[in-house]
């Protein structure tokens, strides 16, 4: 499946489109790991009520990434399609930032809606067209692997050094807060600058306007399209329920949280590490393949999590490493998919609807973290978990375990029996 096209991007270029990576990620492990647990125990609101209201306000992300999908696609202008729209997204994701992570102490679930609506509105809007970018950069089967390869490397390498300051320091979550807001209003103007500077924004045909709903009626008809969207949300949720309990998870049930975020470090340089050796893998296999592989390494390699207990350090670095091998793979080959699904529903419609497909795309990424939180948090709260670790009983902890643990990879493996016959590949 190799089209004809430009020459592939130059080493200088490929880091450029990857630098925003650099602060989206950082942006990205204290929304879903620190903010959900900073706002229930330490400002006060209650795991069932953050969760409640972390999960309602990506509901918006619902109409706003179809929404941004469609109006990206149909932009045109003298800077490109793509560019404005993360122009205009930077200052709102960086007031978002400000305010989700910055409160005053006596903040309640209104002010953590409205922060949070505003932060998630303007990282759609550099998120989506981000992307959608990459598939735009280049035709290539192989190529696209690459570009999404230094998007998501940038995107751990950001996550890694997001990481190092509690792990070295020893800071705590207030200072995480801090530190998180003031990372994204220096370096997410930087990076995007410099990324609009220096790619181009290659021009595409007029897509003809009709209504919103219309530009949707025929994805679910499109089988690669549909199985595709369906093993990412299952997969999501996999990953959205771990990310959100991880912090939890080290310090009631390993007894050690002064190593969590040590812990994280080792999974993502894992990640790191392999990624060079999964984009090898994909040439030879296929990129279905080679997802299925990580997929079934990650599952079982994790599900030993749930019977761990305190003491049990040594063992859980294990499972960081091994579940942390596949996970550049995980990151990479599910987007290089969906832009060669991107060509098909070209192939079928006539015309290219690259943002379009992304929208779903944004929201088939943002749900199953928001799942994560929405159906870890009330059940914790129904079991009588607390942030208190003196008034948590077997069954509490039992259950917190279970579900960091065990239930992610059952929908791991729903996801690999949705994505078992993708027929869209090449080898």
């Amino acid at each position: 499946m190799r089209i004809a096209g430009p020459s592939p991007l130059s080493n200088l270029q490929l880091l450029t489109y990857g630098l925003p990576g650099l602060p989206l990620a950082i942006l990205l492990l204290p929304l879903f790991i620190t903010v959900p647990t900073y706002y229930a125990d330490d400002l006060g609101l209650g795991f069932t009520t953050v969760g409640i209201v972390l999960l309602l306000a990506r509901m918006w992300d619902v109409v706003t990434d179809p929404l941004i999908g469609i109006l990206s696609d149909r932009t045109h202008h003298r800077l490109g399609r793509r560019r404005p729209w993360l122009l205009a997204g930077v200052p709102l994701m960086v007031l978002g930032a400000w305010a989700l992570f910055r409160p005053a102490a006596d903040v309640g679930w209104a002010y953590l809606a409205a922060a949070t609506i505003t932060l998630y509105l303007g990282g759609t809007m550099v998120m989506l067209p981000y992307t959608a970018w990459a598939a735009e950069l280049s035709p290539d089967h192989h190529e696209r692997s690459r570009i999404a390869g230094a998007r998501e490397a940038a995107l751990v390498i950001g996550t890694i050094c997001a990481m190092a300051v509690p792990a070295l320091f020893g800071v705590d979550r207030a200072i995480i807060m801090d530190g998180t807001a003031i990372a994204i209003l220096i370096l997410a103007p930087v990076t995007v600058a410099v990324a609009l500077m220096t790619l181009p924004d290659p021009a595409t045909p007029r897509i003809a306007t009709r209504p919103a709903f219309r530009s949707y009626e025929r994805l679910w008809t499109n089988r690669p399209f549909r199985q595709l969207i369906s093993a990412y949300f299952v997969n999501g949720v996999a990953y959205g329920l771990p990310a959100t309990l991880f912090l939890l998870y080290a310090e009631h049930v390993l007894g050690r949280p002064e190593w969590a975020w040590v812990l994280l470090i080792i999974y993502f340089a894992s990640a790191i590490v392999a990624l060079p050796v999964w984009l090898a893998v994909s040439r030879r296999l296929g990129k279905r393949r080679t997802w299925i592989v990580a997929m079934s390494l990650a599952a079982a390699g994790f599900w030993p999590a749930a019977l761990l207990g305190e003491g049990d350090l040594i063992w859980f670095i294990l499972i960081c490493i091994w579940t942390g091998t596949p996970l550049g793979a995980e990151l990479v080959m599910p987007p290089s998919m969906q832009a060669d699904v991107v060509d098909l529903d070209a192939a079928n419609n006539g015309v290219t609807r690259t943002g379009t497909l992304f929208g779903l795309w944004g929201v088939a990424t943002k749900i199953p973290l928001a799942l994560g939180v929405g159906i870890a948090f009330p059940i914790l709260g129904l079991v009588g978990f607390s942030g208190d670790a003196a008034t948590n009983g077997p069954i509490s902890l039992a259950v917190l375990a279970g579900l960091y643990g065990l239930v992610p990879v059952l929908f791991k493996l729903v996801a690999i029996r949705l994505i078992w016959s993708y027929p869209l590949d090449a080898t």
